[in-house]
């Protein structure tokens, strides 16, 4: 009797831990629980991890984990009671794998929260990001190709699809994207940048991505996670690397931090809704107030966008872990920084030397929408700015080389004008760190398309997109450069982010094919895929010396070459042809008896003199007698 006493009273005991089990399971499950980052490594070079977790009340928690590995070295409840933040040390010994992570109140379990960590990617810290043998293009998800017209609108998304509404998502989507790899590769590029992916949870005006709402999310109208992640596989096998646009100064207001900050001090807060001034040259500005250096920075960009403070160390710790984590989850080839310059360059330091500590090689290219090239320079990596600020970050936009490029080809020649505005333009860049780590464009998703710049002439855009393929650095293209597509700001932004013709079922016609482009678009196209393939195999033009001469007559002469190759390209900005003698190039041209023009396919017997075309190009590959 005894004994069967014990047997029930033992029964009666796993019965009662089995539902105490369940009751802690059922209120974990009832009780929207979330980590951030989601899951994580083994291995990474910084063993520190700082978790956000965000519940009800999680505040008056008490947290313990029990992981060989695994230490927890502080818990911060801040502010808000719904937030804790967790330090926890990853030490080289720990195992990939699951780990317990348990909330406590009252001495009991309220939440049990399994949190993974996984084994990184063989060769991960190796990874490559884009390069000067690089050609990058630029595209809008939303506005691309909807490859999948099911995920147009989707469950608790606000802003439904409406192509008929330029300023409203059309449905574009990474399906679409995928679908046109091989679009990508007969044009030439080798990488794609899409306009940023992750879920923008707002009532209107969110196609374009910036007014993030989940900074772990792929867009569910894009696709998701999964799809973003195929993307990247199917790219690479196709040797195209996918740069992923981040934003580290904003975040859209639909955001659960709007609801719920985890402290008063997460936004850059004011008595009332103040924009930024938008003058990034106060903050290298040596007569600058200390208002309007402030107004730069903690202003918001916008009434939808509300402005972080990468001043609070969890906003910054949070932001710089994300990265890495994209970077670790789906391979990326590169990152692209919108608004440099908006948030605190301490910060923006950091974030550079932490992402590079892990990924050496790897490749950040800043928006620093400036002027002036000593402006951009100031936040090019380099070790001789005046207050000795190294911002470690390799990659910068040149914004003066492409206002240099929209004057050359509209101006009359002259001493700084015309042409000679790129060789004044190409004359600064001695302030920069490394020239070749330059990303060169002629416009982009945020200004007039460089078809209306020039009234929609086809023979100033094909000179542009000479150049741009030509000089030194990393060239850049916007998606519909290659096919002449027009488009100005003044009359909205959603009138420069048009879709492409061929990228919806029951479009008219169909541009990603020769026989759906107009006569004109088919003669940009090929000019640009054959330039593009020709750099794709030119090392002269992807990293080779290069030497100007000063413009003369609205003709502009430069070489770019190394020891296997020289280069010869001629921009000739007259409406009409022109014939140049080369005596003055002799330093570049000793050794040289004849050449191949790349672009008209002719062949010079001899290069005395050589004959350019009416507002025309050449690209002549220079050779010996003896090759």
């Amino acid at each position: 009797m005894t004994r069967f006493r014990s047997i029930v009273s033992g029964f009666i005991l796993i019965a009662a831990f089995l539902l105490l089990n369940m009751q802690v399971i059922a209120q974990s499950k009832s009780t929207d629980i979330s980590i951030e980052p989601p899951f994580w490594w083994v291995g990474m070079q910084n063993p520190k991890l700082q978790l956000m977790v965000h519940a009800d009340n999680i505040g008056e928690t008490r947290v313990r984990i029990n992981e060989e590995g695994i230490k927890l070295e502080r818990v911060s409840a801040v502010e808000s009671p719904n937030y804790l933040f967790l330090d926890l040390h990853i030490d080289a010994s720990a195992n990939a794998g699951n780990f317990e992570i348990e909330f406590l109140k009252s001495g009991k379990v309220v939440h049990r929260v399994t949190y993974e960590l996984k084994g990184r990617n063989a060769g991960s810290a190796d990874r490559l990001g884009f390069n000067s043998s690089d050609a990058i293009y630029l595209l809008m998800p939303d506005r691309f190709a909807n490859g999948n017209p099911e995920n147009d609108d989707m469950p608790g998304m606000l802003e439904k699809a409406n192509r008929k509404n330029p300023d409203g998502r059309h449905g574009g989507d990474i399906e679409g994207i995928i679908q046109n790899l091989d679009y990508f590769t007969d044009l030439g590029v080798t990488a794609l940048w899409l306009n940023p992916v992750l879920e923008n949870n707002m009532p209107a005006y969110s196609y374009h991505g910036y007014a993030i709402t989940d900074f772990y999310k792929v867009d569910p109208r894009l696709g998701g996670n999964e799809k973003y992640l195929e993307l990247v596989e199917k790219a690479r096998k196709k040797d195209l690397k996918i740069i992923m646009d981040m934003v580290f100064n904003h975040y859209g207001k639909g955001h659960k931090w709007t609801e719920d900050m985890p402290m008063s001090d997460w936004v850059n807060q004011w008595p009332e809704f103040t924009r930024s001034n938008y003058r990034g040259g106060s903050l290298t500005d040596p007569y600058a107030s200390a208002y309007d250096q402030d107004k730069m920075l903690r202003g918001w960009f916008d009434v939808s966008m509300a402005d972080l403070n990468q001043r609070n160390p969890f906003v910054a710790n949070y932001l710089i872990q994300n990265s890495i984590w994209w970077v670790e989850y789906a391979n990326l080839g590169g990152i692209r920084m919108d608004t440099y310059p908006y948030s605190f360059k301490e910060f923006m330091q950091e974030w550079m030397q932490r992402l590079r500590a892990e990924y050496p090689n790897f490749s950040v290219v800043g928006e620093v929408w400036l002027n002036y090239s000593p402006m951009v320079a100031y936040w090019h990596e380099q070790k001789h700015n005046f207050d000795g600020f190294n911002s470690h970050l390799n990659y910068v936009m040149d914004f003066p080389l492409k206002y240099a490029i929209g004057r050359a080809f509209n101006e009359s020649n002259g001493w700084s004008s015309g042409v000679a505005a790129l060789y004044e333009s190409l004359s600064m860049d001695f302030q920069y760190g490394d020239p070749n780590t330059i990303v060169n464009f002629l416009d982009n998703h945020d200004m007039d398309r460089i078809a209306t710049t020039f009234g929609e002439d086809i023979d100033k855009q094909k000179l542009a997109a000479t150049f741009l393929l030509t000089v030194r650095g990393v060239p850049q293209l916007y998606y519909g450069n290659e096919l002449g597509t027009s488009g100005v700001e003044h009359k909205g932004h959603g009138q420069m982010r048009n879709d492409f013709q061929g990228g919806w079922a029951g479009d008219s016609r169909n541009a990603f094919t020769a026989e759906g482009r107009t006569t004109d678009e088919n003669e940009l196209w090929n000019h640009f895929r054959t330039l593009l393939h020709f750099r794709k195999d030119s090392k002269a033009l992807q990293n080779g010396v290069m030497t100007h001469y000063i413009p003369e007559d609205g003709v502009y002469v430069y070489f770019r070459y190394n020891d296997e190759q020289s280069l010869m390209i001629i921009l000739n900005n007259n409406a009409e042809e022109k014939t140049i003698e080369t005596k003055r190039f002799a330093e570049n041209m000793k050794g040289f008896e004849t050449g191949t023009d790349l672009l008209h396919r002719t062949w010079f017997e001899n290069l005395d003199e050589i004959t350019i075309p009416a507002m025309d190009s050449r690209v002549i590959e220079l050779k010996s007698k003896y090759n």
